[in-house]
């Protein structure tokens, strides 16, 4: 092959990798980075300074073991859940007992970054969580992330960014 083909290939293929690192970095500059609760922690994360006798509303900046229960237009409700250790399984997730008030609401920012443990389609139709933590790791839409979320509380990390959710990342359960 000849040096100026050459040249203009390998340009070419450092400004893709420039374009694609552009993309990615922009996405994870869009918020801080917060230290995740254990997956499979077994008791409820508080949420020091919430006053919950003020009706439903946002939570502090950071990220909450919880699953959505409720999606209104671009507000979504959301509730913190715990790992409870079974006798004949693993295990499975739980919410607050009935009666408990622990909620939130938060509106879901325009750029929300959903990591799907179960591929963007029909869920269940493949594993795409991270087999080290069991996290997922495909992007999936906000569309997506609505109708699914809508309908079936599903575990995952919720990431909550000046009072919107930023980042929702699902937690495989088999």
């Amino acid at each position: 092959m000849n040096t100026p083909l050459r040249s203009l290939l390998a340009a070419g293929a450092a400004g893709a990798v420039l374009l694609t690192a552009g993309v990615s970095t922009a996405d994870a500059a869009a918020f801080p980075r917060y230290k995740a609760p254990k997956v499979f922690g077994t008791t409820f994360q508080s949420d020091p300074g919430h006053d919950f006798t003020k009706g439903i509303h946002t939570r502090h900046d950071g990220i909450l073991r919880g699953w959505i229960t409720h999606v209104s237009g671009s507000v979504a409700e959301y509730e913190p859940i715990r790992w409870k250790k079974g006798t004949r399984t693993e295990g499975y997730f739980e919410g607050p007992p009935e009666g408990d008030v622990t909620a939130y609401a938060s509106s879901i920012a325009k750029n929300v970054v959903f990591l799907s443990a179960y591929g963007c389609k029909t869920p269940g139709e493949s594993v795409t969580a991270s087999r080290s933590t069991g996290l997922g790791a495909t992007r999936c839409s906000t569309a997506t992330l609505v109708k699914r979320h809508g309908k079936t509380p599903h575990p995952a990390l919720i990431t909550v960014y000046k009072g919107k959710i930023v980042q929702v990342q699902e937690i495989y359960t088999p």
